[in-house]
């Protein structure tokens, strides 16, 4: 079973029915023991930083988080599910993050003409074809959403770039810690394809 956390702020329809389209065994919780059977777990999000965190604390389930990411258990978030397990965001200043990775949040900057938020398709540039990328081409299109973005203090957790106005950091990796900018659920077969590739890195002795 797959756990997408229910921490009262997220976009979860949209990732639950991606899930369920791929025949994939998910359940939505608030349960830390649900957390901590799971064989992989999805921290979706949307809206603003700070509020976010805020429920998540509420919800009692950021020690289960710390203990999944401690354990190895494959984890991906998503949105503001990456920007949350990052430091801090200029979003919400003085609002600390996870800080399971290094690195801030951003504000995109408005200039040249760039519309913000930016929402729309964009091609990524992928690091190393391995995770949720196994198989990929260089540089498919995916869907974004948002008006802050990722620079990592550690480059070598980025696993694709993207350009809009500024270098994005879209994905990051560390051992079976994804985490994508953008949506998978709403970026088509792409999308679809990362995430039947990370229910494959959820059976156990699958090879990243």
């Amino acid at each position: 079973m797959i756990a997408i956390i229910d921490y009262g702020a997220g976009n979860l329809q949209s990732v639950e029915k991606a899930f369920r389209f791929i025949g994939a065994d998910i359940e939505v919780t608030k349960d830390p023991q649900k957390l901590q059977e799971a064989e992989g777990i999805i921290l979706p999000g949307v809206g603003a930083f700070g509020d976010s965190m805020a429920s998540l604390r509420r919800s009692g389930l950021v020690q289960s988080i710390y203990d999944a990411v401690e354990e190895g258990k494959p984890f991906l978030g998503i949105c503001l599910g990456l920007q949350m397990l990052f430091e801090e965001s200029e979003e919400s200043p003085g609002v600390p993050g996870l800080g399971i990775l290094k690195g801030k949040i951003r504000r995109i900057p408005d200039t040249n003409g760039l519309k913000v938020p930016h929402i729309g398709w964009n091609s990524l540039e992928i690091a190393e074809p391995r995770g949720i990328y196994k198989g990929f081409p260089e540089n498919p299109y995916v869907y974004f959403v948002h008006s802050y973005y990722l620079k990592a203090e550690e480059e070598n957790v980025v696993s694709a770039r993207t350009q809009y106005g500024v270098t994005i950091d879209a994905s990051v990796q560390r051992g079976k810690l994804f985490a994508t900018q953008f949506h998978p659920e709403k970026s088509g077969r792409v999308g679809l394809q990362m995430l039947k590739n990370f229910i494959e890195l959820t059976k156990k002795g699958t090879e990243q």
